[in-house]
């Protein structure tokens, strides 16, 4: 019996028109990302497990795919070490005796690896641009994958908020071109680590910042709920609520937050390091007013950011005009090369969703015609005669950039006008015996009806018609 042809849950197959959209936004990602200095680089698929694991929390390591070890992995594996209490089998611990390395989770931590490996062949400030897929064992949902893309920009060696403004910059660019309306959402970690001390539980920081970061997916009560279950008193959530409901401007956020930090919470506690988040905070947003950002930026208090390797600035992008989670996020992050040796190696980044991004353009019906269109021309298959005259002129038009077929038989004209129709090709030429006697070629536009004559040296004017 035959069988099924299918692919894992969470991820998918592209034909010709969904890749023609993909390629349409890395190109355009990835020229924004060079206007800014940018370089491209690439890394494995695969990273060494201890490369991954212990960088994105609990709840993130367990979303790592883990590759089995070639060979028996377990012929080596004493089974009644990794049993439980309960008789059952300790996965995790028993993974990492038959697993050495896994698929990617991002491209942040491989990019922190890459710079202290490569270190002594770089240039500092180091400005990177990484376009390649991902992978997490999550629950597949819409606009959540197993297997998707993201656009990376990141820099590490410089601490000035000159960087984070850039990113903010490239987000509104890329977007501009893309016509679609976003808001980028941006926040410090410095102020959730504040909010942590004067609620007086500094300790609870990573619990803290997991709970608010699904406040947009379960809501306050829900969050509030998780952080009791978490250890916190009523007394301290009752210190968090206020700033994560906090209205107004960002300068009056920024103006009650400094109250708050500065001990005129319910707790009157004060935190230094919320203080210094709002100091970044009002200096980059300083310089997003300057610099003129076309798109909507708000500073928003709950937001969190997952990821535990986040020190500073983070960043979030919503579209404003289709539902689906945000599409594009980073942060600062102060440590991470300093896991692999290299401390004090300050980076910041940006990552782009490309298959939610996908899911946007697609919604809003924002990708440009022609980006779906491969070929400008089909030329119609009359005989052996006729296709001997038109080879050359096929060659010529495809030196100049034109993308042409010929059709590949000598078939009815209505199957390949058929063709052209279906695979949306919007000019087609028709040359028989009497256009080669005459030593012209016949161009038609299917979409105006418009129909022309060149000779068959006048490629100039041929591309001018094909180029209408």
């Amino acid at each position: 019996m035959a069988q099924k042809p299918s692919i894992p849950k969470g991820t998918r197959d592209f034909g010709p028109v969904e890749m023609a959209g993909r390629n349409y936004i890395f190109d355009t990602i990835r020229s924004v990302f060079k206007t800014y200095g940018y370089q491209p680089i690439e890394t494995p698929s695969m990273e060494n497990l201890s490369t991954l694991l212990g960088k994105y929390g609990d709840e993130g390591d367990k979303l790592l795919f883990r590759i089995l070890n070639s060979g028996d992995a377990f012929s080596k594996v004493d089974f009644e070490q990794h049993r439980q209490e309960d008789g059952t089998l300790n996965s995790k611990t028993l993974s990492l005796k038959v697993c050495e390395k896994g698929l990617r989770y991002d491209l942040t931590v491989p990019f922190a690896r890459f710079v202290v490996q490569h270190q002594n062949e770089l240039t500092f400030p180091f400005k990177r641009f990484q376009i390649q897929p991902v992978w997490r064992a999550d629950r597949p949902q819409k606009g959540r994958y197993r297997e998707f893309y993201q656009c990376d920009a990141d820099v590490c060696g410089s601490k000035s908020l000159l960087n984070e403004l850039e990113l903010v910059q490239i987000v509104d660019r890329v977007f501009t071109l893309f016509d679609v309306r976003v808001c980028v959402k941006i926040n410090n970690r410095k102020v959730l680590t504040g909010m942590a001390e004067i609620c007086g539980f500094p300790e609870k920081v990573v619990d803290i910042t997991v709970a608010i970061d699904k406040i947009d997916k379960i809501g306050l009560e829900a969050v509030e709920a998780e952080m009791k279950e978490k250890g916190l008193t009523d007394e301290a959530i009752a210190v968090i609520e206020p700033i994560l409901t906090l209205k107004g401007t960002t300068a009056e956020k920024i103006a009650a937050m400094r109250e708050l930090m500065g001990g005129k919470s319910a707790s009157g506690l004060v935190s230094e390091t919320g203080l210094k988040g709002l100091d970044e905070l009002d200096e980059l947003f300083g310089l997003i007013e300057a610099a003129g950002i076309r798109q909507e930026v708000e500073m928003d208090l709950s937001l969190a950011r997952g990821l535990n390797y986040y020190t500073g600035a983070i960043f979030e992008v919503k579209a404003l005009d289709f539902e689906i989670g945000s599409i594009c996020g980073g942060g600062r992050y102060d440590n991470l090369t300093g896991i692999f040796g290299l401390p004090d190696m300050s980076g910041v980044g940006i990552s782009f969703g490309a298959d939610r991004i996908f899911d946007v353009l697609k919604g809003l019906d924002k990708f440009p015609k022609e980006v779906t269109e491969s070929t400008r021309i089909l030329f119609a298959n009359m005989g052996s005669d006729e296709l001997r005259y038109l080879l050359p002129v096929v060659k010529t038009l495809r030196e100049q950039g034109v993308p042409c077929e010929i059709y590949p038989e000598t078939s009815k004209l209505k199957k390949q006008f058929d063709y052209a129709d279906k695979k949306h090709i919007p000019f087609i030429s028709i040359v028989g015996g009497n256009e080669v006697e005459a030593g012209v070629i016949n161009l038609k536009n299917l979409n105006s009806g418009e129909q022309e004559s060149f000779t068959k040296d006048d490629w100039a004017a041929m591309v001018a018609f094909l180029s209408k």
